[in-house]
C-alpha cells in the first residue's frame, strides 16, 4: 500500500478450517493488490515427496495438505496472472490449464533445494515459459534454510520465446524485467500451439492401456 505495487508471496504456512482435525497445514501464495488487498489465493496441489539418496529427503505430505483447486488468473496491470508453487513447476498441466484460462504471466515462489535447482530450475522454467508462451517470474529462497538443507536461489524471468531476461544468482538479489505483452501474442500468433492442440486425442493412450489390460 506505502508503494503502490502488487505483491506476489508465498509460499505461506496456513492454517486452514481443518487444522483441528488434520493438524496440517497449506502451503499457500498470496497475491496482495496496490491497495494491500488479499485479490486471489492458491494453495499448493503438488505436493514434494521425493529422496534423493544421500542428499536430499522431504516428505511434505506429512505436514501439508494439498490443495483442492487451480485459481483462475487475475488480472494485473502488466498482465492475467497465474499462480503456482515451487514443486507445481514439474507438472506442465497445471501451466497449461492456467493458459488455456487466460494467463500471460506464471508466477512460482519457490525452495529448490541445492542439487534439484542446479539441475532443473533453469530447464524446467524455461520450459514452461515456451510450452505455455507465458512470462514465468519465479522469486526463489536462497541460502541455508538449516543444518539439513539448503536453498539454490536464482530468482528468474523468462520470456515467452524461453529466453531468461532477468535472474539473481546466488545470495539475496533483487533483478528486474520488462513484461511486453505485444511481444507475447506475437509469438502466439508466430506459433499458435494453442490451436494445434488435439485435446480429443489426449488421454486416450492411457485409457487404451486399461482397456487393452482389461
Amino acid at each position: 500500500r506505502d508503494c503502490g505495487v502488487w505483491l506476489s508471496l508465498g509460499g505461506f504456512h496456513e492454517r486452514g478450517q481443518d487444522w483441528p482435525t488434520t493438524q496440517r497445514i497449506y502451503n499457500c501464495h498470496a497475491l496482495l493488490d496496490p491497495t494491500g488487498r488479499l485479490v486471489a489465493t492458491y494453495r499448493k496441489t503438488h505436493l514434494c515427496d521425493v529422496e534423493l539418496e544421500g542428499r536430499v529427503t522431504m516428505k511434505e505430505s506429512s505436514f501439508t495438505n494439498p490443495g483442492t483447486e487451480i485459481v483462475a488468473p487475475v488480472s494485473t496491470p502488466v498482465g492475467k496472472l497465474g499462480l503456482s508453487i515451487c514443486y507445481d513447476l514439474r507438472f506442465p498441466e497445471i501451466s497449461l490449464a492456467l493458459r488455456h484460462a487466460g494467463a500471460e504471466i506464471l508466477t512460482y515462489p519457490s525452495a529448490f533445494t541445492f542439487p534439484t535447482g542446479s539441475a532443473h530450475w533453469e530447464v524446467l522454467l524455461r520450459a514452461r515459459a515456451i510450452e505455455s508462451q507465458c512470462y514465468v517470474v519465479a522469486a526463489a529462497q536462497t541460502g541455508r534454510n538449516h543444518e539439513r538443507r539448503t536453498s539454490y536461489g536464482h530468482a528468474m524471468v523468462v520470456d515467452p520465446w524461453g529466453a531468461v531476461v532477468a535472474q539473481c544468482h546466488e545470495g539475496p538479489g533483487l533483478c528486474y524485467a520488462e513484461i511486453d505483452l505485444d511481444y507475447l501474442h506475437r509469438v502466439r500468433r508466430e506459433i499458435p500451439v494453442q490451436r494445434h492442440r488435439r485435446r480429443d486425442l489426449y488421454g486416450t493412450a492411457a485409457a487404451a492401456g486399461a482397456a487393452a489390460a482389461a
